[in-house]
């Protein structure tokens, strides 16, 4: 999908948000909720231009109807499915800054296009509808552990299955594996607190497949 700015601009920013509407509709009450609520965000507040989201935590709170516990929750949401992709953090002064994951979205939204119809369909899949932002620096490329141990196996399946989460929360973190049990330390408290709260499951999926039996600690 081309950027939404330009020439046919528009109908590209009206067919975004209408696929996350279909694709909201086809779920269940929590996603709809989550959808609708980065609808409204980028309705009020994206800059399509520079691909740019830099909103307060209160200003989205206030806009949303809800707390800012909520928020916090939901904006790291958005960033784990990769919806938004933040392009700066939040510094003393300033608010995080976010982009939209506009080909993690039309991944995610595929199997709702035919329910809009074949022009959507044409539309974003078809010949023109290629990415075009010459400007987008790729990240660089994290090294998996080397080897066949019981960590780089996991660590392998781990990137397969997401490869962004990976790179954020998985690859710092460095490995003891001890007998039948594989001992992870994080690099700190917060990153350790993290990965337990939002992603263990993953890490205990990918344990059971390629080590049944292990253990799993994660300092």
């Amino acid at each position: 999908m081309k950027k939404a700015v330009g020439r046919g601009g528009a109908t590209r920013k009206y067919d975004l948000l209408t696929i996350l509407g279909v694709y909201a509709l086809s779920q269940g009450k929590t996603l709809q909720r989550q959808t609708l609520r980065l609808i409204c965000l980028i309705t009020a507040r994206y800059n399509w231009q520079n691909d740019h989201l830099s909103v307060g935590q209160t200003e989205i709170a206030r806009l949303w109807s809800v707390d800012t516990r909520t928020v916090k929750r939901e904006m790291a949401a958005f960033r784990d499915r990769g919806w938004l992709i933040e392009k700066r953090p939040a510094a003393r002064g300033r608010v995080t800054v976010y982009g939209l994951g506009i080909s993690r979205i039309l991944e995610d939204t595929r199997s709702s296009w035919e329910m809009v119809g074949p022009d959507l369909v044409e539309r974003l899949d078809g010949p023109a509808a290629e990415v075009e932002d010459r400007k987008v620096i790729p990240f660089p490329q994290i090294a998996l552990p080397e080897g066949e141990g019981v960590w780089p196996r996991i660590a392998r399946r781990l990137q397969e299955g997401d490869a962004s989460i990976y790179r954020a929360w998985f690859a710092a973190l460095k490995v003891d594996e001890m007998a039948e049990e594989v001992w992870l330390k994080a690099p700190s408290a917060f990153h350790a607190d993290y990965v337990r709260t939002h992603h263990m499951s993953r890490l205990e999926a990918a344990l059971a497949l390629e080590a049944p039996g292990y253990g799993l600690r994660l300092t």
